[in-house]
Order: structure tokens, then sequence, then C-alpha cells
């Protein structure tokens, strides 16, 4: 579970998210996060929340959004806000660190699906783009897919292909949810994961 004040660290994204309302505060209805953008930072991948609206105002630096098929630079007090089913995603578009508050309604099983693509990351369990093995990214895909897809394929065809995928990687072994160790409570909500392979990628600009 996401505690208020929480921060975890992607070491091959460059970001980190420090949690300021919980679905468990807000009773489900939206998740609050401040995220920091480390130069070169970026999120995993262009993705889909189906049933989910994102607000995100920026507090320090420049970020890039790709919003369907509009190219947005933000900066310092403009906000992009993502309709649910549209593709997008974001990076860090400076020289300097960014910065951005992001809301996410409803919260459904975001503060999961972050956990567990960042407690993976940390780990050393991801490519370069932050992404788990296929079979790994199936089983956690399959749990989530209320939360998130992928932009393509159509949605039918990636539940099928998970149908195939999810079950074989649980019986592999890999979980849907993979929570970060927690020694207790104080620790945790302090806590910050020790940086793993370098972060040296370049900003990315937009897909064309």
């Amino acid at each position: 579970m996401i505690y208020p004040g929480d921060r975890l660290e992607n070491p091959v994204t460059g970001e980190v998210l420090v949690f300021h309302q919980t679905a468990e505060q807000t009773g489900g209805e939206l998740v609050r996060v401040e995220t920091i953008v480390q130069p070169g930072g970026f999120v995993a991948a262009a993705h889909v929340h189906p049933a989910q609206t994102e607000r995100f105002e920026v507090l320090d630096g420049t970020v890039g959004f790709r919003v369907g098929r509009k190219t947005l630079i933000a900066e310092p007090g403009e906000v992009a806000f993502v309709p649910s089913g549209t593709p997008h995603r974001f990076w860090n578009a400076g020289p300097g660190e960014a910065r951005f508050v992001c809301e996410i309604q409803p919260a459904l099983r975001f503060e999961s699906l972050i956990e567990t693509m960042f407690t993976l990351a940390a780990q050393g369990k991801t490519n370069e783009q932050g992404l788990p093995g296929p079979l790994q990214l199936a089983v956690i895909a399959d749990a989530h897919f209320d939360t998130v897809r992928l932009p393509f394929p159509p949605a039918p065809v990636q539940r099928a292909a998970l149908a195939v995928g999810a079950p074989l990687g649980r019986m592999l072994g890999y979980q849907a949810t993979i929570p970060r160790r927690r020694p207790g409570r104080r620790a945790e909500t302090a806590r910050t994961y020790d940086r793993g392979r370098p972060h040296s990628r370049p900003a990315r600009g937009p897909e064309r």
C-alpha cells in the first residue's frame, strides 16, 4: 500500500514520485503525485488509461508531452490535460530537473502499477526503456488492464495476447504486483532507492 509522503524512484527512467494524496485517502477518487524528472528522463512507454484522466501542472523546468497526435512543451504554470482513452507520454524537455504535479482520476490500480514497475527497475529487472521482459510484462498488464494499456494494437488483440502470455508467465512464477520491501512505516516513507544503472539517455523528442 502507498501512504502519503511515500517516495518512489525509478533509476532507469529518471523519475521520482512523491505521493501527496492516495487512493485510500480519497476513497478511490484520485491519486495526486509530485513527479521529478531528471535530465534525460522519460515515462517508460506511451500508454493509454481507458477510464482515467490525468492533469499535469508543471512546477519547474520544461516537460514535453505527446497527447494523441499533439506535442506540447510545457513550462512552469502551464497545464496539460489527458482525457481517458488518449495515448500519451512525457519526457524532460529541458537541460535541468523538471517537476510537475499529476492528478489521476479515478485512482483504480495506479498505485499498484507504479510500485510494481518502479520496484522492478530498482531491482535491475527492466530494459533501458524501463520495461520488464515480455512474460513479466504480460502478467502485470493482465492484472492492470483496466488501468493502463498500450496505444496499439487494439484492446481486443492485446487481451487475446494476454490470455496466452499471462498464464504462462504466472506458471513461471512472475507476479502481477511486486511491493517494495517495507522494513517499517517510518523507514519506508523516507526511502529513496539507490540508483542502479547510470541514467544517461538524452531527452527524447516527440514520436513521429
